[in-house]
């Protein structure tokens, strides 16, 4: 799955009406001193510096995660047709019946359903990315692993299931599980990597005090307090637009 990064844009945003900001700033020659040295022009090209690199950090993190959620959902489709393929298998192999309804279980379980006359589960969802929504989603990409493995135990206990078919075979299911497995792991990395690099990216754009929004607001009302509200040098950064975006 492929999720655009539109809030990405947001922060590009900033970024380049930051980099405006300053070119004002050089501008004014002398007439440009503060006394705060986080408003100094040297400090401002330092933030912009670091701001372009957390940005660029998240979205690297955000293609990593993607690329992740992409390389697993090959897998997790072929998961239920070859476990309904196992359990058809199963009765022709000469198991009791007891085995079969068994896997007929665990099919129900990975399906998200439940025995008839009961409830169903809901049905597994797309992945998200931000906060609660991917723990819920990525829980049920483990839980789906699991079932495979108990599927795994029962057919493993059983002598009489040697099927022809190699993708059926236990061998062949194993080495599926242990993909899926390894799948969820760098989804899960994956995930937690891109969370971090935009908290990193939070901060340095809109910490308080100190990140780059609230900086450029400072820098505005010190050009403000400087030439004053109807002056020319400030109508030049008045209509620079600074936001924080979520996400």
């Amino acid at each position: 799955m492929n999720m655009a990064s539109t809030s990405e844009t947001g922060h590009a945003k900033n970024l380049s009406q930051f980099g405006n900001l300053i070119f004002f700033c050089e501008g004014y020659g002398p007439d440009y001193q503060p006394v705060k040295s986080d408003l100094a022009i040297s400090a401002l090209h330092a933030l912009l510096d670091n701001g372009r690199v957390a940005l660029d950090q998240s979205e690297a993190g955000r293609v990593a995660y993607n690329n992740a959620l992409n390389a697993r959902m090959p897998l997790y489709k072929s998961l239920q047709p070859r476990c309904t393929q196992v359990v058809n298998a199963l009765a022709p192999c000469g198991v009791a019946d007891e085995v079969v309804k068994d896997a007929q279980g665990i099919l129900r379980k990975l399906r998200g359903k439940r025995a008839p006359g009961k409830r169903s589960e809901p049905a597994t969802g797309g992945e998200q990315p931000i906060g609660g929504t991917h723990s819920v989603s990525q829980q049920s990409y483990v839980q789906q692993a699991e079932h495979l493995a108990k599927l795994i135990e029962l057919l493993l206990a059983k002598p009489l299931y040697k099927p022809n078919e190699a993708h059926l075979k236990t061998s062949s299911l194993q080495a599926l599980l242990q993909d899926l497995r390894t799948a969820n792991t760098e989804v899960a990395q994956a995930y937690v990597a891109w969370s971090n690099a935009r908290l990193k990216r939070d901060v340095v754009l809109y910490q308080q005090d100190t990140g780059l929004v609230p900086v450029a607001l400072e820098v505005k009302q010190y050009i403000k307090s400087v030439f004053g509200a109807a002056s020319p040098q400030y109508k030049q950064v008045q209509g620079l637009q600074f936001t924080r975006t979520r996400n």
